[in-house]
């Protein structure tokens, strides 16, 4: 007999499967996730918004469905959760900010839309970091989320309650974004299997340089499977990619032939702890044990590319800043009122360099990864820090000294997932990033899902799916169910 933890913490293919041989009833399913919500959210807090009577309604709706024999899509009843910069109509989206007044949108968002479309039932939106340019848990609106494993550890940011929803049992589906590494930052840092897909691969309302949408989630099969409904095409998306038939559930196969880089060396930013390179070189080799052609790839990235990048956020940001009236601007998070200043009055023609440096790190970054199948790497340079702290290193020079690894494949566009492949002497939980080439997002999730099957046991995460004690720390503000306003 499932415990509701268990049911909650059920994978996706496994709901829908007992959904259609009338084994599980989405309200079953709903009503078990809320349990575990409400035992560990105070902790965790991961949530901006939730509604539990209106996404009740929603599981009610999908069992009719599925009784009937006509369920919506592929994820019908299934519980999602979105982050909050995910357009949903009549829903406040604060972007983590304490000093910004939350747009209400009029219009769901494509990623909405597919997912209702679908029959996902959503349970809310989940929190994020101001701007979303903090790697960690840490908002001045919302106050700190906390990772399940422990709650002395970051979530990873910025799609930081998304990250905490999964592995902690807020059901299987979650979406985050990622700009630098935002999906697979807390994906490394929680033990998910995440992707960053190709870019224009799941359509967008508000396309930008870089950014993506995409699943969060315990297991490649569950990313495969929401992968279907949220890489469906959107015509307000300008910069999408044509629609393309994919089958997103062919994982199977195996990795002999395959050529396989490993990149061990960002060419930028911190070094990493050995036992991240050790478990990443491990990984490697269980690719080579299988017949994969491995070989090392030097560092395609430097220090000056990432500076400019980091600059180039910088003066997004402070552009933001300026806008706000001095008094709500004393209320965005202090270490992102310092890193954005560093943008203040820049040049445009030091700001087109910036630009043009992005040019180069997509280039560089196809050159050096277009012989091989797929790269392996680290995702960062080193594993959970305290949630308190806001980024990994926290000197003002080195704010974005961990995202060598991941920052590059969104400028370049290629998918990237992370999948767990160990942990550290103290439990922290450690990913590997599997690089594809460009629009190779199937062959990514294959290569992840390969791995995922022959990973040893000891790379396995054991969830921690018991209630968490008390809280360490308290909210800022949030999260919001119904009849409050945000």
């Amino acid at each position: 007999m499932l415990t509701e933890q268990g049911l909650a913490a059920m994978p996706a293919v496994e709901m829908v499967a007992g959904f259609a041989d009338r084994t599980l009833s989405p309200v079953q399913v709903h009503d078990a996730v809320q349990s575990v919500i409400e035992a560990r959210e105070r902790v965790l807090n991961a949530f901006w918004v939730r509604d539990p009577d209106e996404s009740r309604k929603a599981a009610l709706a999908s069992e009719a469905r599925w009784a009937a024999g006509e369920p919506l899509g592929p994820v019908d009843g299934v519980p999602v959760t979105l982050k909050e910069n995910v357009a949903r109509r009549g829903v406040p989206m604060s972007s983590g900010n304490a000093g910004t007044e939350p747009v209400v949108p009029e219009t769901d968002a494509p990623v909405t839309a597919r997912v209702a479309e679908s029959g996902g039932v959503i349970l809310g939106s989940t929190v994020m970091p101001d701007w979303g340019m903090l790697s960690s848990g840490v908002s001045s609106r919302h106050g700190i989320s906390r990772s399940p494993w422990n709650a002395a550890w970051t979530t990873g940011g910025s799609s930081s309650g998304a990250g905490a929803a999964a592995a902690g049992g807020y059901g299987p589906l979650h979406v985050g974004t990622d700009i630098g590494g935002s999906i697979r930052l807390p994906g490394t840092w929680l033990g998910l299997a995440t992707l960053k897909p190709s870019y224009g691969r799941i359509p967008l309302d508000t396309p930008y340089l870089g950014c993506t949408a995409g699943p969060m989630t315990r297991t490649v099969a569950d990313a495969a499977l929401f992968m279907r409904v949220l890489s469906r095409p959107d015509p307000r998306d300008w910069s999408s990619l044509p629609p393309q038939d994919i089958d997103w559930s062919a994982l199977d196969g195996d990795v002999r032939g395959l050529r396989v880089g490993v990149h061990l060396d960002a060419g930028c930013g911190e070094p990493c702890d050995a036992g991240i390179l050790a478990a990443v070189n491990r990984v490697a080799a269980l690719f080579e044990a299988a017949g994969a052609v491995v070989e090392p790839v030097e560092p395609f990235m430097s220090q000056d590319l990432l500076d400019d990048l980091d600059l180039f956020w910088r003066v997004r940001s402070w552009k933001d800043f300026r806008a706000l009236a001095p008094d709500a601007g004393l209320r965005v998070h202090a270490h992102i009122i310092r890193w954005c200043r560093g943008g203040a009055d820049v040049p445009g023609t030091r700001v087109l360099q910036c630009y043009q440096q992005i040019m180069r790190i997509q280039a560089q970054t196809v050159a050096a990864t277009l012989p091989y199948d797929l790269v392996l790497s680290p995702v960062a340079p080193v594993a959970a820090f305290p949630a308190e702290q806001p980024m990994p290193f926290m000197e003002d020079r080195k704010t974005m000294s961990h995202i060598g690894f991941t920052a590059p494949y969104n400028m370049s566009g290629q998918p990237a997932a992370t999948v767990n492949c160990g942990f550290t002497a103290d439990r922290r939980p450690v990913g590997v990033q599997i690089a594809g080439r460009r629009f190779d997002d199937l062959g990514v999730l294959r290569a992840a899902a390969w791995y995922e099957r022959n990973r040893p046991a000891e790379a396995v995460p054991r969830w921690p799916d018991s209630a968490l004690g008390a809280p360490t720390g308290e909210k800022t503000q949030g999260p919001h169910s119904k009849g409050d306003k945000p």
